[in-house]
């Protein structure tokens, strides 16, 4: 999720809502994915990659990896917001939980059905959770640490993904078509999300 300038509006529960929704439903998005079969956004392949050789759950190398990005925001002065830390602890709990209780489809239709509607909630989530304004999620808080390095958003974010998506396939996450789909549409979408969820005012 990137984070976005914007004014804060709405009430401190209104907020409250659209940020714990968002995480919710992100982590939702990223269950979908996982049991599409299809391919995973670069992170999720790290996490997956690392699941599978560590033994743990995908949702715990969520929050864990998370966890480890921030100590990276130490000597980059990046300070840490409500929705930084409630994403560490959400996201991946809720990402388990769909892929526990959700199994993988034995249909291409029904493969591509998850992987499109992962994508959406991953986009709706966006959405909500920018909308929110508690501060960025770690990899993204990463991102704009980079930036204050002299290093562009752009270039950053592209080594950087580019890097744990080539570990994460190393490690045996799931690289697919479903990774090609899910970078050419994130942006667009959560860019249409951003503005259906901005509160009026």
């Amino acid at each position: 999720m990137t984070e976005i300038s914007l004014p804060r509006f709405g009430s401190l529960s209104s907020r409250l809502v659209r940020l714990y929704a968002g995480l919710v439903v992100y982590g939702a998005g990223i269950g979908l994915l996982v049991q599409s079969g299809l391919g995973l956004d670069p992170w999720e392949v790290f996490h997956q990659g690392l699941s599978f050789r560590t033994g743990w759950s995908m949702g715990f190398c969520i929050n864990l990896v998370g966890a480890l990005v921030l100590l990276l925001w130490i000597p980059l002065r990046q300070r840490p917001g409500l929705g930084t830390i409630s994403n560490v602890l959400i996201v991946g709990s809720c990402a388990d939980l769909v892929m526990w209780r959700v199994a993988p489809p034995s249909h291409l239709v029904a493969e591509w059905a998850f992987l499109l509607g992962g994508i959406v909630l991953v986009a709706a989530a966006g959405g909500l959770y920018i909308n929110a304004g508690f501060g960025p999620g770690p990899r993204d808080g990463l991102m704009t640490g980079l930036a204050r390095l002299g290093l562009s958003v752009r270039v950053g974010r592209t080594l950087v993904e580019l890097t744990v998506l080539a570990a994460g396939w190393i490690l045996g996450g799931t690289v697919g078509i479903g990774t090609i789909v899910f970078a050419v549409t994130i942006g667009p979408l959560t860019q249409v999300f951003m503005k259906m969820w901005r509160p009026a005012g």
